[in-house]
């Protein structure tokens, strides 16, 4: 203690990095006055740079004081005095030329603080990268994006380690929250915009975790095998579409290995994909403590070790990329080339011209009203037979399960925003790594308080399921709340879990009329789903995820949400229904994630890919497609018919020649009418979702996407599994470059 708390207090006190005046005075270009493009700016800076300089930007430290892993003989880490204590991590910057240290924050929800630190950051949480996805609604990604990058940046961070966008293959996988579902449309869609709100306050973000981090079980050693046609359709796609329209500064690799190689010393990703055919510009670092080799790691694409701390191996220390340059396995031309892409990302995005300062306020009200709205629009009404819902008539109301009278739950980890600072629930366990447990402190029941002054309400934690019981029976409507915790460094079932499933059905039992609100970390198992009225989907809902809640049950606000990926209705019908496992995964399903899965093999899921319920109704007519540049546009008439304002989703699907899935989504567009309103939307189609991945082995132009030449079929749906108009196109074959580009 005695040497942490004077960096504590420089951390504190000396938020705004400043450039020593002594600088000012050298014969030196300083960063801020270089001029032209971002790469001729890093260019000027390189050339000014020592090469004791260079190898200061390629190792990253971790942001708070660490004892070491269970059995380590190492001392304990204590950061550098320059480190926002209980930040993801801190690179040193290089006062004599203006160039501002990195200061990075976990992550894709909010600005998060770490277990060790000394200061939990009161920050606004947003809702579940999932529960994002939910919304289907780019510009609320944008805007979610832009709140936790200004947060970010009034805390002093100026590099955000968010934008996460792996395909749900494994369901299980406890980092599913933070990701966007399981079609490759849909998360580059809602991930990318969301970067570009982060970057939006001239910070960087990354994109992650490239790529296959699809379970957390043995997430170091594990091996993912995918064939490569099947790779670049699927989970690469969907990290292409981000990083095309959110221009992430940085890539993030992953902890796993990807066809026998650690993701972040794999050529083939780095190099290869990365930048030789996608030509980004930007710079990988390893997740915290990822990296495996000094060389082998250069000379794949690797430019920044991130998290010295959290381990002690220290690839890309001085000491040791001196000893490879000495020894020839690198060179100083692969040094200048990492250094220059990280500058290049500092001066694209603002590091440079307008650094970080000293802490400011965040408007906490207004920051607060963004993750409402995100819950709101995610939430998915699944179930609302005899339409129980919204709550217009109840007048006695069994609220029950799920801590509903103190907050709602949120997902652990890394990741984790500490709101207000406190934990509505504290105490439950694990109360560590990778807890400890957080519930926002945003009441659902507190909400139905407000929004039905004229109901009356009773509530039972659920703990004893014969007295919640006797509580619904005594009640119009029971409203049961489930919920599922779910963590970086775990994997988890998908269920419930702790007698829950056994509570709703007892509760069901006792009152006809009961409502199931779910707060989970993606898909669960229903076993009572045939006895409940009504079931809500709210995942992880964020700060303001009680009054969202609420507002959805009482019809204050109409559900628009549907569903980022499949709910299965039993482990048999994954392609993988074994538990996750150490070793090698080989995804021989190819392509056919999620939705398409189902479709191929032809099981009726619980609830399918796309579906969302509303309070009211809506139509689809008039369906038009016709080419437009490389690929297509199709219109839609979409009016609603029923008695109440409300969004809608309308989902564009294809069918092509010789294509390894029954249909794709191709397209999507979310409007807002009235009841009565009509309106046309068009749905443009990326040509690469007319394509498929060639590697060379049927055009004559060698690697790149090929559209055949027949046929295709686009219908306009409610959901992967309810199509309401169909038509027809043929198109003549066409071959796209890998560097193809909207």
């Amino acid at each position: 203690m005695n040497v942490i708390k004077p960096i504590l207090a420089a951390s504190v006190l000396a938020l705004a990095w400043t450039m020593p005046a002594a600088a000012q005075d050298q014969d030196v270009v300083m960063a801020a006055n270089t001029t032209g493009t971002p790469d001729e700016r890093a260019a000027a800076m390189l050339a000014q740079m020592t090469p004791a300089e260079k190898l200061i930007l390629l190792k990253g430290y971790f942001g708070s004081p660490f004892g070491g892993f269970p059995g380590s003989t190492a001392a304990p880490y204590v950061p550098p005095e320059e480190v926002r204590l209980g930040s993801a991590g801190y690179v040193p910057g290089i006062p004599r030329l203006g160039i501002p240290p990195q200061w990075e924050t976990d992550a894709g929800i909010g600005v998060a603080s770490q277990q060790e630190a000394v200061d939990k950051k009161a920050r606004t949480a947003l809702p579940s990268g999932l529960a994002t996805a939910a919304t289907w609604d780019p510009a609320l990604a944008y805007a979610g994006g832009a709140m936790i990058g200004s947060e970010a940046r009034a805390t002093g961070f100026n590099v955000m380690l968010a934008g996460s966008v792996n395909l749900m293959r494994e369901p299980r996988n406890g980092r599913n929250f933070e990701y966007a579902g399981e079609d490759p449309l849909l998360a580059g869609s809602m991930v990318g915009p969301f970067i570009a709100g982060v970057q939006s306050n001239e910070i960087i973000s990354t994109i992650k975790h490239y790529a296959l981090n699809d379970q957390e079980t043995a997430r170091n050693t594990g091996n993912f095998e995918l064939e490569e046609s099947a790779f670049r359709m699927s989970d690469l796609l969907a990290f292409q579409i981000a990083i095309e329209q959110g221009h992430p500064g940085s890539v993030m690799c992953a902890y796993n290995l990807v066809g026998g190689i650690h993701a972040c010393e794999n050529p083939w990703l780095l190099t290869k994909v990365l930048r030789t055919d996608w030509n980004w510009p930007g710079y990988v670092m390893t997740d915290w403590g990822a990296a495996h080799s000094t060389a082998p790691s250069v000379r794949a694409g690797l430019d920044q070790e991130s998290g010295y701390g959290l381990q002690r191996d220290d690839w890309f220390g001085a000491e040791k990329l001196q000893a490879a340059l000495d020894s020839g396995e690198i060179d100083n031309g692969m040094i200048d080339t990492m250094a220059g892409r990280i500058l290049r990302s500092m001066f694209a995005h603002g590091l440079i011209d307008n650094p970080v300062e000293a802490a400011s306020p965040i408007p906490f009200e207004a920051n607060r009203a963004v993750s409402q709205a995100d819950a709101q629009a995610a939430i998915v009404l699944l179930k609302n037979e005899d339409n129980l819902l919204p709550l217009t008539g109840a007048k006695r109301i069994a609220v029950i399960g799920g801590h509903a009278d103190k907050g709602v739950i949120s997902g652990g980890g890394s990741s984790q925003v500490y709101p207000d600072g406190v934990n509505a629930v504290p105490g439950i366990a694990p109360t560590t790594w990778p807890g400890p447990v957080v519930f926002n402190p945003s009441a659902p029941l507190q909400g139905l308080q407000d929004q039905l002054p004229g109901a009356t309400f009773a509530y039972s934690s659920g703990d004893d399921p014969d007295e919640a019981a006797q509580l619904a029976a005594e009640a119009d409507i029971a409203i049961v709340f489930g919920t599922q915790w779910a963590s970086e460094s775990i994997d988890v079932p998908l269920t419930l879990g702790e007698g829950q499933d056994a509570l709703v059905a007892t509760v069901a039992k006792a009152n006809p009329n009961t409502v199931v609100v779910l707060e989970t970390a993606g898909p669960v198992m229903m076993p009572w789903a045939d006895k409940v009225k009504g079931i809500v989907e709210a995942w992880f809902p964020g700060r303001m995820g009680g009054a969202a809640i609420a507002s959805v049950l009482t019809g204050t606000v109409n559900p628009s949400g549907h569903l980022p990926a499949t709910f299965p209705r039993s482990l048999d019908q994954l392609p993988h229904p074994e538990e996750p496992h150490p070793g090698t995964t080989t995804y021989d399903e190819g392509v056919l994630v999620g939705y398409k899965w189902y479709d191929a093999k032809g099981f009726e899921p619980l609830f399918p890919f796309g579906y969302g319920l509303s309070y009211t109704s809506f139509a689809y007519s008039d369906l038009t497609v016709r080419p437009m540049g490389d690929g297509i546009v199709a219109t839609v008439r979409i009016t609603n018919t029923g008695d109440r304002a409300g969004a809608d989703v309308a989902q564009l699907y294809l069918s092509g020649p010789e294509w390894p899935e029954l249909r794709r989504l191709g397209g999507f567009a979310k409007v807002t009418l009235e009841p009565g309103q009509s309106t046309v939307v068009g749905i443009k189609v990326d040509p690469r979702l007319l394509s498929v991945w060639d590697t060379g082995a049927e055009s004559s132009e060698g690697p790149g996407w090929l559209r055949r030449d027949g046929d295709y079929t686009v219908s306009v749906g409610y959901s992967s599994r309810d199509m309401a108009d169909t038509a027809y196109i043929s198109l003549p074959a066409r071959h796209l470059p890998p560097e193809w580009k909207p």
